[in-house]
């Protein structure tokens, strides 16, 4: 055979030149698992901090499990999930990409609930967030109204309503409202549930039409056609991006590749700690530089000395220090104070010379009433913030109300510095009295009058609490009261205002079970010429008016929707949302009118009030609850009309002879004289709604007008 020498050495050259890059690929390929530890779960990778056994995750709901048994190809779960969560992709970036069912609500031809076609979306995973940058919150259908209720460190809802009359009018690639709609997540939510309604059960459109759906998803996964009105074109589920954290977020330095979540995780030359709170990657001989010993004693003579001089002038500096620390804080006080309107509401207090005007307290005051804010003094956390009980130095008992930290501009100052002072100057027995602020400090602290014996939804809701209190007597009590307190703030006091929040958690109740109206921390006040006010819908998710969340145009007869959901749950003693009930119960406002439609008012009315109240008495008490509840704005009573009217059930319940005589001249001027009596002499009903000078700054302030 014959052999040439020079195409010998070229081979050999070449396989020493494959076999380095083989071996340079093998040491680049650095792992992204604990040694020992699965790293695939099928097709997908499973790096650290993630892993499937003990010793291969770094907490424990870092911890997933591989299913091979059930499926082919396996699937991956996340198992500190109580529902079943599947994992599609771990990033190292931060973020984990999951597959959720999609939500649906069917109807059949005539407009009949298809139960076999409705599938409600629950997802828990309590650790980690969705991501409020890659995801949205869609609903599809040209009859339909869908809710996300999540959880914020409290909880959480906003929805949007889809509507359209043909496929001809809806725009693909649009999710405006008209076939489509979409809303943004904040951050930090966890934990979502979906519920899905539809106004008109899809009658109208349901050739073209049948089903309602709504889902969070990843917004680059999904792109809105006409197509996906009739079945979402066969789709079941959609990704959706959740962030995940160790206490810190780590990636190797740039030009770089691998885990720094695990020792020697990024490639040669580089290192991550894998620890929590970590610094992630750094070099190696950055931390092996040795230090000739010829020079460690002058090292150490300048550390000394530096040492001794920070000593000194630290020492020196402490007077100086608390000398003007007293000063510092009188200026600061002084700042926060002319920035919240303090001077502002002085002059506007002096102008109205009442005797009724708020009283300025001082942060120092409020300390020494809470103990220093001390947590055993706390009442109640929520929303808009935390509730403290005090003790002013003359033993009256108050609730402070430290609003949560917001930016303010001057224009809501304006209107916060309005609210307090026609506040302060609401007085009805059934609403809860302001008694001043603190303005120094950096949200101003409200100070209410402190009612004793809980919450109407504690006694309603709370099992312990309920036989003893809630009898058929009081529930009509407290309702008319509710009624009457509601109905003199928008129709009776120097400035009518909207409450906004209106529900059994905002209705407090004294020693004798008087019902007082509180927390107006949505409200806002109304002007005599002006309808209705866009504004961002504010409430609670079970208590909502469906028209404002529709049009965002607030109106009195948004607390009418509100507080028909009260008179509910004071009927049937049921809470207005519930996750412990089925589908069809979740939202009781619906059910409620679904069972009356039915003619099952019976069965859902509370035991205690069928036992107590005569079975005509609680059909007018629903049949006004359903009136309140009318979709339509137009169509609810107003708050005059609804006091009226349990006004005129009281007087049955105690005088059963009227109820002969309900139409009667006497009767009627028995219930105007207790609506007068309530309104302090005045019944006289304007035609006045909302305004808010946070949108009109042109609205003129308490020293002009009145």
């Amino acid at each position: 055979m014959y052999y040439n020498g020079p195409m010998i050495f070229l081979q050999l050259k070449l396989a020493w030149v494959l076999l380095g890059a083989a071996f340079a690929s093998a040491s680049a390929a650095v792992a992204q698992t604990l040694p020992g530890c699965e790293d695939r779960c099928g097709n997908i990778s499973i790096p650290y901090p993630f892993g499937t056994t003990e010793g291969c995750y770094i907490e424990q709901h870092f911890k997933v499990a591989c299913n091979d048994t059930d499926y082919h190809p396996p699937k991956l779960f996340l198992e500190s999930s109580d529902t079943n969560v599947e994992i599609t992709e771990i990033l190292l970036s931060g973020e984990l990409r999951i597959s959720v069912s999609i939500g649906s609500d069917c109807f059949r031809e005539g407009g009949v609930q298809n139960r076999d076609d409705i599938f409600e979306t629950w997802i828990t995973v309590p650790e980690f967030p969705i991501s409020n940058t890659r995801n949205k919150f869609t609903a599809v259908g040209c009859d339909t109204f869908a809710v996300i209720v999540g959880s914020l460190g409290r909880n959480y809802a906003t929805g949007c309503l889809s509507v359209c009359d043909s496929i001809d009018s809806v725009i693909n690639s649009s999710c405006s409202g008209i076939g489509c709609c979409q809303t943004s997540i904040p951050k930090g939510v966890k934990n979502y549930n979906i519920s899905i309604l539809s106004i008109n059960n899809h009658t109208s459109v349901w050739g073209f039409n049948p089903c309602s759906y709504a889902f969070v998803a990843e917004e680059t996964a999904y792109n809105f056609s006409s197509l996906d009105l009739k079945d979402l074109q066969g789709r079941k589920k959609l990704p959706v991006v959740f962030d995940w954290a160790v206490g810190y977020r780590c990636n190797c330095s740039e030009g770089y590749e691998g885990n720094p979540y695990i020792p020697n995780g990024c490639r040669v030359g580089y290192e991550g700690d894998g620890k929590k709170n970590g610094s992630g990657c750094s070099l190696v001989h950055a931390q092996k530089i040795a230090v000739p010993n010829k020079k460690l004693p002058l090292i150490s003579y300048i550390a000394l000395g530096i040492s001794i001089g920070i000593s000194v002038l630290f020492l020196g500096g402490c007077w100086l220090y608390w000398g003007s620390k007293q000063r510092k804080i009188a200026n600061l006080r002084e700042k926060l104070f002319q920035q919240n309107g303090g001077i502002m509401l002085q002059e506007l207090s002096k102008h109205e010379g009442s005797v009724q005007s708020a009283k300025i307290f001082t942060e120092e005051d409020l300390k020494k009433a809470t103990n220093n804010f001390n947590e055993n003094n706390v009442l109640g956390k929520g929303g808009q913030g935390i509730v403290y009980k005090g003790v002013l130095p003359d033993n009256t008992i108050v609730a402070i109300k430290k609003p949560k930290v917001a930016d303010q501009s001057q224009s809501q100052i304006e209107q916060f510095i309005n609210e307090v002072i026609i506040l302060s100057q609401v007085n009805h027995r059934n609403v809860v009295k302001l008694l001043g602020c603190c303005l120094e400090t950096k949200v101003p602290f409200l100070v209410y009058e402190f009612i004793t014996n809980g919450t109407l939804y504690d006694h309603i809701h709370t099992a312990c609490q309920r036989a003893s209190s809630i009898t058929w007597e009081n529930r009509l009590r407290i309702a008319a009261e509710t009624a009457t307190a509601l109905s003199y703030l928008h129709s009776a006091a120097s400035t009518p205002i909207i409450h906004r929040d209106v529900k059994t958690a905002n209705i407090l109740l004294d020693d004798n079970y008087v019902a007082k109206v509180s927390d107006f921390g949505s409200s806002r006040l109304t002007p005599i010429d002006q309808i209705q006010l866009a504004t961002l819908v504010q409430g609670t998710h079970g208590y909502l008016d469906p028209e404002s969340l529709q049009t965002s145009q607030l109106t009195e007869k948004s607390d009418v929707y509100s507080f028909g959901v009260v008179l509910v749950e004071l009927l049937t003693g049921k809470e207005a949302i519930s996750f412990d009930r089925c589908a069809a119960e979740r939202n009781l406002a619906m059910y409620f009118i679904l069972a009356m439609k039915e003619d099952r008012l019976f069965e859902i009315v509370d035991e205690q009030v069928k036992n107590e109240a005569k079975a005509d008495q609680f059909k007018e008490f629903a049949i006004l609850a359903k009136g309140c509840l009318r979709v339509k704005g137009e169509d609810r009573p107003t708050m005059k009309d609804v006091a009226m009217e349990l006004e005129g059930l009281k007087m049955v319940e105690k005088h059963p002879w009227l109820n002969d005589n309900k139409g009667s001249e006497e009767t009627q001027y028995l219930l105007e004289d207790l609506l007068s009596d309530a309104y302090g002499g005045d019944t006289s009903t304007r035609n006045s709604t909302i305004y808010d000078s946070i949108t009109n700054p042109n609205i003129s302030l308490c020293n002009g007008g009145r």
